[in-house]
């Protein structure tokens, strides 16, 4: 299961390298509903730092919005410190006086707390790039690739995807929609592939794998599985467009709109099989772009094929940091 990735987010490369233009309506109602669903965090901060810059009026709106968004958040951070340096001060003095256990938690929970705040607050207003500002999780937001009225478009979707009929408290109960198996296609899926095809463009992307598979041995007596997370990149470096499948759900009773999606995965490449992974994304050839943004749900078995002909790329690995 692919349960992380880099993405690009530059919109105005996608512009110059993909002809994708911006869907500037749904980006405007996902910055308003994270601002009012406390949601903010799950847009990655290079995707808000894309618009640091506006060139026109709707550049400028949308820039406003990450602004204010960012400051609320700044907010909420700067209420949490004052908040835990309150209880702070309250079980040093408890302690003080007399020394009991519910002080010495207190304490301990505050300083952790303080310490997360502080931590949140400077990465929030860091001006430098970091690589993990454009790592996204499940339940996370990330510009797709799609193609609607014969215009390629860039589309904010939560990275899980919520599949045909499916409410929320289903997909609460099976989580795991974040990807879509290759062999599920015609099955679980089916509604979607032939359907609704997207392009997620990433950079690397993250798999936990137990320590045991990476180093090649079998588990000792007595041990317990543990689970590293490694990072996968291509070789030579480049970007990689990753297959999708997406879903739009109505908001009902003032509920927002809802774009999603999953991305395919498939039995693994010898490199990512021998890191110890059995399954892994599949990113197709630039060539077959428009086929795969605008399918024949007639012609399933072309659509397998580009599945199949994925691009060429050694996926080298290392521990994540």
């Amino acid at each position: 299961m692919c349960y992380s990735a880099q993405i690009e987010a530059d919109f105005r490369r996608f512009s110059r390298e993909y002809g994708a233009v911006l869907s500037f309506e749904r980006f405007v109602e996902l910055f308003w509903t994270r601002r009012r669903d406390g949601g903010w965090h799950r847009i990655p901060k290079a995707m808000r730092a894309a618009l640091a810059q506006p060139r026109d009026e709707r550049e400028r709106e949308l820039a406003g919005l990450v602004e204010a968004g960012d400051r609320e958040l700044a907010n909420a951070f700067e209420a949490e410190l004052f908040q835990q340096r309150t209880r702070l001060a309250e079980a040093e003095r408890a302690l003080a006086a007399r020394i009991t256990k519910k002080a010495e938690n207190d304490r301990r929970i505050a300083a952790d707390k303080i310490a997360r705040a502080q931590r949140n607050l400077a990465d929030l207003r860091r001006t430098a790039p970091a690589a993990d500002d454009a790592r996204i999780f499940p339940g996370h937001y990330a510009p797709v690739m799609v193609v609607k009225d014969g215009q390629r478009k860039l589309v904010p979707m939560r990275y899980q995807c919520r599949l045909p009929g499916w409410t929320e408290e289903m997909e609460k109960r099976k989580p795991g929609t974040y990807n879509a198996r290759r062999d599920a296609l015609e099955g679980a899926w089916r509604e979607l592939f032939g359907y609704r095809h997207g392009i997620l463009v990433v950079n690397a992307f993250f798999e936990n794998v137990p320590r045991h598979r990476v180093e090649h041995r079998e588990l000792r007596e007595g041990e317990r599985p543990q689970n590293v997370v490694l990072e996968f990149r291509p070789r030579p470096a480049r970007e990689m467009l990753v297959a999708c499948l997406w879903s739009f759900h109505k908001g009902r009773d003032g509920e927002p709109d809802l774009f999603s999606f999953a991305a395919i995965t498939d039995e693994p490449p010898p490199e990512v099989a021998a890191a110890g992974h059995d399954r892994c994304i599949v990113p197709i050839r630039r060539e077959n772009l428009d086929a795969w943004l605008d399918p024949d749900p007639r012609d399933l078995a072309s659509l397998h094929a580009i599945l199949a002909d994925r691009e060429p790329a050694v996926l080298e690995h290392r521990l994540a940091a």
